[in-house]
């Protein structure tokens, strides 16, 4: 089977997007994975950094990261699950690949370009994090990584490096690839369905939260914002509101929007539906994570054993890496 990975950054709130599009399909992966290491499952600590953040924010929210993913399925006994920091071979493996990596590879991220015209302090960090990336990767020779458009690119980036460096230095990396999620993409923001459902959305009145609560979500759901007209049919292009009520309503319950779009004739009794299927798979999740909140030694030791199943698969390549470059070995 092949070996996938996921990294979930803590520089917002995870919501239903995240659950349906990249937690989900990884947890579905780790169950049917006959050896745990198929799976690398980690909170992307490190990436949180390359922005203006309050410290205490991001170590609350890596914890917090780690359980709800906990709670959502992820089985550390089925699975490699870790925080990045806690495996230095992420940081080494950075500046290793930042010597087979050209400049100009690195500024021509999308993302890159988008962040940086926001900011007068721009960090180094956000022009080579991309590389980080890459090195999160090829650490563990993954063959698929579940991501959105906005993110492929950066594993492309992953796949020349590793080419390149293969070419030049000898076998060394296996080539990554994209594997898209079906649904996630569709997501929008149910109080501006022009806009992807985001963990880092100004407001988060259109996004579904995965701590919300029950109130919070029928709240959400009801309000959100619909189309001219009454009828109900799947039309992203003509009705993006409805259209995005239909995709969290099958998103949530494997239907298909368009076949679903046929069992209701107004707006009211579709966002009720999508209330009750909204609630119906985060509640669950929610309960988990408050049983995992009271126990944080419980979660903390869970991190360690992952975070040492990584240091060893991560040294081992982070040796080859260095042998490869022409490093003396100690």
């Amino acid at each position: 089977m092949a070996r996938r990975l996921t990294g979930f950054t803590p520089s917002g709130d995870l919501h239903l997007g995240n659950l349906i599009g990249a937690i989900r399909p990884i947890v579905e992966a780790q169950r049917f994975a006959a050896d745990p290491a198929e799976t690398v499952i980690f909170v992307s600590d490190l990436h949180a950094l390359t922005l203006e953040h309050d410290p205490a924010t991001v170590r609350r929210r890596t914890l917090e990261f780690a359980k709800l993913l906990l709670a959502a399925g992820t089985d550390p006994d089925q699975c490699v699950f870790l925080v990045q920091s806690h495996v230095p071979q992420h940081a080494e493996i950075h500046y290793l690949l930042e010597c087979a990596t050209g400049y100009g590879e690195a500024q021509r991220m999308i993302q890159f370009k988008e962040k940086s015209a926001k900011q007068q302090h721009v960090r180094m960090s956000l022009l080579t994090y991309p590389i980080l990336m890459a090195g999160d990767i090829l650490l563990y020779d993954t063959d698929e990584v579940p991501v959105g458009e906005d993110q492929k690119q950066h594993v492309e980036l992953a796949r020349d490096i590793a080419g390149r460096f293969n070419s030049r230095y000898g076998q060394t990396f296996t080539l990554p690839r994209v594997v898209n999620p079906p649904v996630a993409a569709r997501l929008k923001d149910l109080a501006s369905p022009e806009d992807k459902m985001s963990k880092s959305s100004a407001s988060a009145a259109g996004v579904l939260l995965l701590l919300d609560d029950e109130t919070a979500l029928r709240r959400k759901v009801m309000r959100a914002v619909t189309d001219t007209g009454s009828d109900v049919r799947y039309d992203p292009e003509a009705k993006p509101g409805v259209s995005n009520l239909l995709d969290i309503l099958a998103a949530c319950t494997g239907g298909d929007p368009r076949e679903l779009s046929a069992h209701f004739d107004r707006y009211g009794g579709l966002k009720t539906a999508v209330a009750d299927a909204v609630v119906g798979t985060i509640a669950p999740i929610r309960k988990r994570y408050d049983e995992l909140d009271a126990h944080d030694e419980h979660v903390m030791a869970v991190l360690r054993r992952g975070s040492e199943q990584a240091r060893e698969l991560a040294g081992a390549k982070v040796r080859a890496v260095k042998r490869a470059l022409g490093l003396l070995e100690p």
